[in-house]
This record gives C-alpha cells, structure tokens and sequence, in this order.
C-alpha cells in the first residue's frame, strides 16, 4: 500500500530539517545524503524519492528556515509580521545577537552558519539565502523611520552588523574577543534602530 500524500509530505520535511541542523553542525560538504537520512530516522534508498540531488535538498534546508525554525525564532524574540516597526527591529537585533542564538548551532540561521558554503554553492542555493536576507532587512527597513532614502541605508547597515557580527564572533576560538564583537555589534545596530 503506498503512502499518504501527508505522509510524504511529512517525511520530507522530516528530511529538510534533519539536513538543514547538520548543514549547520558540519557544513555542506561533511555531510553526506547517509548522515542526513540517518540522522531523519530513514534509510538512504528513499531519498532519490524526495530530492533529485544533495544539492536540491541543499537550496530547501536554507529556504526552510525562513517559515520553520526561523519563523518559531522570530516569535521567541517578538518579531511577528502584526506588528512591523521599530519594537520589531529592536526585537529582531536582540534576539539575533544573543549569547543564545551564538550558542545554538544547530538553530542557527543559515546567514550565519553557511555563509562561504552558500558563496560556492548553485544559484538556487544562493537565492534561498538571499529571501533570508532580504526577509531581515525588511523587518530591519519597517522599524527605521529616518528621512525617506536613509531607511533602507541603515536596514543594510544593521543586518550587516547582525550577520556579520555573529559569523565572525562566532569563528574565533577566544570566548572574550568573540563577546566583545557580538556586544559591539550589538550596541551599534541597536543605536541605529531609531527609537
């Protein structure tokens, strides 16, 4: 008897996510569809079922992010699409570069986590990573209100200091020059969204 359309639905996304925290954990090139699968409860022979290459499966555990994880995230720090403005920007920035999300790498957003794997990756991979982009930087965009044309200057700005900030605070091996940077950032992005 085959399986539900749900249940398809169900263990691909079981999938997703199973490669998108080890994506995180390892990079794209230490995992492999073995890892993945195994690490999703499944056996390799079904994967070919769902994806037609590591890669596919690549481009959709970054764009998953934005609705899955990311979207439980946003509502963690207080970001949510009812209220744009500056109390979610000010959200946004404080939950981005917390002790907390540096920490949790295997929730990480993918801004952070695979950055050089994206720069090398396919074009579908990089626009996955670009919607995530582009999704802070409007929530960054709604919550500055300076003159018309600076706006979306200081939205640039902010998220670069919040990816940024986080790839590099969370690369380097001393604890104390890595808080620094996180603080740093933190501090300036935080004084660029306008009260």
């Amino acid at each position: 008897m085959p399986y539900s359309r749900e249940h398809k639905q169900q263990t691909r996304a079981r999938i997703i996510e199973a490669a998108r925290i080890l994506f995180n954990r390892h990079g794209f090139s230490g995992v492999s569809i073995d890892m993945v699968m195994a690490h999703a409860g499944l056996t390799r022979g079904g994967f070919y079922n769902h994806f037609k290459s590591k890669e596919a499966l690549h481009s959709e555990a970054v764009a998953s992010f934005l609705m899955g994880r990311g979207a439980q995230w946003r509502e963690e720090a207080g970001v949510t699409a009812s209220t744009p403005g500056p109390e979610a920007a000010r959200n946004m920035i404080k939950g981005y570069l917390s002790p907390e999300h540096l920490e949790d790498r295997d929730s990480q957003c993918p801004m952070i986590a695979l950055p050089s794997d994206v720069a090398r990756a396919n074009p579908d991979v990089q626009a996955a990573y670009q919607q995530l982009l582009t999704a802070m930087i409007g929530t960054f965009e709604a919550g500055t209100e300076e003159a018309p044309g600076t706006s979306r200057q200081n939205a640039l700005s902010i998220a670069a200091l919040c990816v940024g900030g986080m790839v590099l605070a969370r690369t380097l091996p001393n604890t104390e020059l890595s808080e620094e940077l996180r603080s740093a950032a933190f501090e300036t992005a935080t004084a660029m969204a306008v009260e």
